[in-house]
């Protein structure tokens, strides 16, 4: 019987937000990976599975999740990591692994599944989609994602504020994610782009920390990295101006 290595999406924080399915994948595996830093701190993910599935089944695997300018040391913890998940697939056989988020957007799960499938092939990959940072936000602050024939522009500023500002200066809704420690740059951003009015951000989504604040409040201090931010277009057309 083939290995089956499922990537579960658990939602932005809150564990309410993770869906039948995604609870049912967890405890069906034989096993369930959570990504770690190599600091050992207690992540969103494993937080969030531990509402759901008993900590014994449970197991921490080390990423270099934050790493951007040590390409030797970030492959290294790839490789290190898929080896550890290639050993629990054979001894175990199903392995799910649960990451914050959706699995099929800005995940790490994208860099595991490839890691396993060339130590493994034929190893089973699947994946159950969960609840995004941007769904979650626009829900808390009451921000429309997109309206008619608006388009969804998603872009990581881990990529640079310059690829902010092009995705500003177009139409529809711009999402900002990982933007924290760049604050700074991206207030003046949307101040440059006339966007700041109806922008709002938001960090620690559904935990007791929680921070929902319209983007003018922002200044040049660091949030934390996991800032999301919303930055909607103008719509001054009515009901189904957009349409």
């Amino acid at each position: 019987m083939s290995s089956r290595l499922i990537g579960v999406g658990v939602g932005p924080g809150d564990p309410e937000l993770v869906t039948v399915k995604g609870v049912n994948a967890l405890r069906a595996a034989d096993v369930v990976v959570v990504p770690v830093m190599d600091t050992g701190e207690r992540g969103r993910a494993e937080a969030t599975v531990l509402h759901y599935v008993d900590a014994g089944k449970v197991v921490r695997v080390v990423f270099a999740l934050n790493e951007r300018t040590d390409r030797a040391r970030r492959e290294a913890a790839w490789d290190t990591a898929g080896g550890r998940v290639v050993e629990l697939l054979r001894e175990r056989g199903t392995v799910a692994f649960a990451t914050i988020g959706d699995p099929n957007v800005y995940s790490t799960f994208t860099y595991l599944a490839q890691t396993v499938t060339e130590s493994v092939p034929g190893t089973v990959v699947e994946t159950v989609p969960g609840i995004t940072a941007m769904q979650d936000l626009a829900a808390r602050s009451g921000a429309v994602l997109a309206e008619g024939t608006e388009p969804l522009t998603l872009v990581p500023v881990t990529a640079g504020a310059a690829v902010l500002k092009d995705a500003l200066a177009g139409p529809g809704t711009v999402v900002a994610y990982k933007f924290g420690r760049q604050a700074g740059e991206v207030a003046e951003a949307l101040r440059e782009t006339g966007r700041m009015e109806d922008a709002v951000w938001g960090s620690a989504l559904g935990l007791p920390e929680e921070s929902v604040r319209p983007a003018a409040e922002l200044g040049g201090t660091p949030l934390p990295y996991l800032s999301t931010l919303i930055a909607p277009p103008r719509r001054d057309g009515g009901r189904g101006g957009k349409l």
